[in-house]
This record gives C-alpha cells, sequence and structure tokens, in this order.
C-alpha cells in the first residue's frame, strides 16, 4: 500500500489532547524546578553520586568521550538544531505558503531559548566541578540548554509531520531520529560532566511542556480548520484535474461523433457513381419512341 507523503492533506490536531499534554509535562517540571531551586537533599545526592560515576567512565574510556563531545558540539548543538528548525520554516514558506506556520515555528524556538537561559539565570545553579575535566561549558547549569533545544525542535518538527500527512515509514524514522537525538545529547551532557542529571531531565521536561503549549497557542488561536495549506492547495488541484478530464471527456466525445459522420459522408461519396448510370438509361428509353411512331402508319 503507497504511504502519503508530506504533500497529502493534513490531520486536524485535537486541541483538548494538547492542553491535556501540556498539564501533564507543567506539574513535574514545576515540581522538578522547585526542587533543584531549594537544593532539596535527596535530589542532590542522587545528581552526585551519578555525575561521579559517569565522570570516572568519560576518564576511562577516551574513545567513547571524544565521540560524544564530536556529537554534541556539532551534530546535537543547539545551533545545529536551530539552522534544522530555519531551514523547516524555509520548506513551510517556499513549498506551501504557510507563512504564519512558518513564523510560529521561529518564535516557539526563540520562546525556547529565551526561557531556558531566564531559568539559567534565576535558578543560578552551579555545573559539576572537575580537577580533570573532560568538557566544559559555560553559563548556569539547570536546565541543560543541549536538552531543551533538541526537544523543543524535535517535538514541532514531529507535529509538522504529523500535520502535513506524513506517511507510517516517514513517521517512524522521524520519530527514531528524535529520540535518539534528544536522549543521545542528554546522555552526553552527563558523560562529559557538564551537567547534573535532574539538568538534562528538566531540559527534556521543559522542551516537551514548550512544544504542548506552541501546539495549544496555534490551534486555539488559528484553529485546527485552518492548519490546511496542503489541503487547500490539493482541492484546488483536483478542481481543476477534473475540469481538464471533462474538458478532454467533451473532446473525446466530439471527436466520436465527427468520425461517426466520416463513414457516412463516405458512404454517400461510394453511392455516388451510380448517377451516371441513371443517365445512361434515360437514352434507352428515348429510342424506343421512334418504334412506336413507325407502327403507328400501319395500323391506319
Amino acid at each position: 500500500m503507497h504511504s502519503p507523503t508530506v504533500d497529502s492533506p493534513p490531520h486536524r490536531p485535537s486541541a483538548d489532547r494538547s492542553a491535556r499534554a501540556a498539564v501533564a509535562f507543567a506539574v513535574p517540571s514545576v515540581v522538578l524546578l522547585v526542587l533543584v531551586a531549594l537544593s532539596w537533599g535527596p535530589l542532590m545526592s542522587l545528581d552526585e553520586g551519578i555525575a561521579d560515576t559517569t565522570h570516572r567512565w568519560a576518564l576511562d574510556d577516551p574513545g567513547t568521550t571524544h565521540a560524544f563531545r564530536i556529537l554534541t558540539d556539532w551534530v546535537w548543538d543547539p545551533v545545529t538544531m536551530r539552522l534544522l528548525a530555519a531551514a523547516a520554516a524555509i520548506w513551510l514558506v517556499w513549498r506551501h505558503a504557510a507563512w504564519l506556520l512558518a513564523a510560529w515555528l521561529v518564535v516557539t524556538c526563540a520562546v525556547g531559548t529565551a526561557v531556558q537561559q531566564g531559568l539559567k539565570a534565576a535558578v543560578g545553579r552551579e555545573r559539576p566541578s572537575w580537577p580533570d575535566p573532560v568538557d566544559s561549558a559555560h553559563y548556569a547549569a539547570f536546565p541543560s540548554g543541549h536538552a531543551m533545544t533538541a526537544t523543543v525542535v524535535c517535538g514541532l518538527l514531529l507535529w509538522l509531520l504529523h500535520v502535513y500527512g506524513a506517511g507510517r515509514t516517514v513517521m517512524r524514522a522521524a520519530l527514531a531520529v528524535s529520540v535518539v537525538s534528544v536522549l543521545g545529547v542528554g546522555l552526553t551532557r552527563i558523560w562529559l560532566g557538564v551537567h547534573w542529571t535532574s539538568d538534562v531531565v528538566g531540559g527534556w521536561l521543559l522542551g516537551m511542556l514548550t512544544v504542548a503549549l506552541a501546539v495549544l497557542a496555534y490551534e486555539r488561536w488559528n484553529g485546527p480548520a485552518r492548519i490546511r495549506p496542503a489541503t487547500e492547495r490539493t482541492s484546488r488541484g483536483s478542481e481543476r484535474t477534473s475540469l481538464g478530464s471533462e474538458r478532454t471527456s467533451r473532446g473525446s466525445e466530439r471527436t466520436s461523433r465527427g468520425s461517426q459522420r466520416t463513414p457516412r459522408g463516405s458512404e454517400r461519396t461510394s453511392r455516388s457513381p451510380r448517377s451516371p448510370g441513371r443517365t445512361e438509361r434515360a437514352p434507352a428509353r428515348t429510342e424506343r419512341a421512334p418504334g412506336r411512331t413507325e407502327r403507328g402508319p400501319g395500323r391506319y
């Protein structure tokens, strides 16, 4: 069975579903934020234990550490993710003329960046400190900017693919890449010793909350019925195609009628040579008339 492409008619997401998702992500995000801000003892102890273990692993396995540095600095870097979102916005404008949706995508990414930087400044949590670090980072620790940015960008792109009716193969591939990217960037930040585990978890939760709120805001403001830039073009193309097929069928009918008239004309043309035969018989009748005239005197 042929799977629809991303140009297929879009689905209509449910605003209630987005609202429930926003609530589901908001509660743990707020709880974790409060615990980190209050430096809750059990959470701090858990973070330190995980950080000590992963730091030993990073020192014992320099090959894996080097690979993780490449992934976190070049593949899953926030700049790379934002460039990916910008490319998606350009695709929306160029392919579907969806200016509003493209602006919504760019604004959501910008808001996510502003939120994470604001929380970093507000919470002011120190990063892990090592006598023999394997990597370094700037700004405060909570939440992880890498984890939050990857979650926001991947979540928005998955939602766009769903809206534009991507097939199962495309959606599964995109979901797999997104899960590996979001989880992978978080694990690399913990492995490299530049974030606590709760920083990464907070970045994931806040990123998903940002996506849920952005989708909810778009659906409330724009309405699910208007999320159809591809549908309008598809329907218009279908109408034009149907009109063209009607014209083609009418032309075929006219051609068939012309072909029916042509045999009749050929029949008349084939019958026309018989008329000289009729004109040849007329002289024969006129030749018999003198015979009757000659027989007349015999009677008298």
